[in-house]
């Protein structure tokens, strides 16, 4: 009895230790991805770990990389062929996500590597507007970013810029034709979101450019 129960001790063990060596190995590429060590993420790759791991959050290692401004990490797994257009759980991208941080030389990166600059939701050249990365939303209109595609709920980038007070992105946005009567589902358009949070000088900029309030007058008759 005690040497069956011996081996099947063994065994037991014997069969956790590749649960046990993945499960290190998951969370190596993890936090290699986050803290950019291209080197041992290089060594658990020719171990045979998938360059497109996620974690819980459905976050890549590219999009990890990108979200953490790590920039020779970018390069690597754009070069070794990791998805560019991923979609994590909150639909975001790693282009998405570099664009929101500012990371102009991952935008770069990515854009080079052909990730997508239009989709459903908020584009990447909208979470650029939001933030105020003018020189990145400026790459993304270069690369062919559609300047009035909206998000589901319709924010356009220049709606988002409006809202979040970055004039200088206005301005790229009315240059590129930035349709100004587009409204978000309240019926707000640009116009209304800048006055609304109290951006004067964006509202002002947007009536010369010929912008309109999208909000409707009722005049109660007696």
């Amino acid at each position: 009895m005690k040497i069956a129960k011996k081996l099947r001790l063994l065994v037991a063990l014997a069969l956790a230790v590749p649960a046990i060596a993945g499960a290190a190995t998951y969370d190596d590429l993890i936090t290699s991805a986050k803290m950019g060590d291209v080197d041992e993420i290089s060594r658990l790759m020719a171990r045979g770990a998938s360059i497109d791991t996620t974690d819980i959050d459905g976050n890549t290692l590219l999009m990890l990389a990108a979200r953490d401004g790590r920039v020779e990490m970018v390069d690597f797994l754009v070069r070794n062929r990791a998805k560019l257009n991923a979609r994590n759980a909150s639909g975001d991208t790693a282009l998405r996500l570099a664009a929101f941080r500012g990371h102009q030389k991952i935008v770069e990166l990515l854009l080079a590597g052909g990730a997508a600059v239009n989709m459903q939701g908020w584009t990447p050249l909208a979470y650029a507007a939001f933030s105020g990365h003018v020189d990145i939303a400026r790459l993304l209109i270069k690369a062919g970013a559609d300047v009035n595609l909206p998000s589901e709920n319709g924010t356009t980038p220049l709606i988002a810029a409006s809202r979040g007070g970055h004039i200088d992105i206005v301005r790229l946005l009315i240059a590129h034709q930035a349709n100004l009567g587009l409204a978000v589902d309240t019926g707000e358009t640009a116009l209304d979101i800048a006055m609304r949070f109290n951006n004067t000088d964006i509202a002002d900029l947007i009536r010369k450019a010929g912008g309109k309030s999208g909000k409707t007058v009722s005049i109660e008759v007696r």
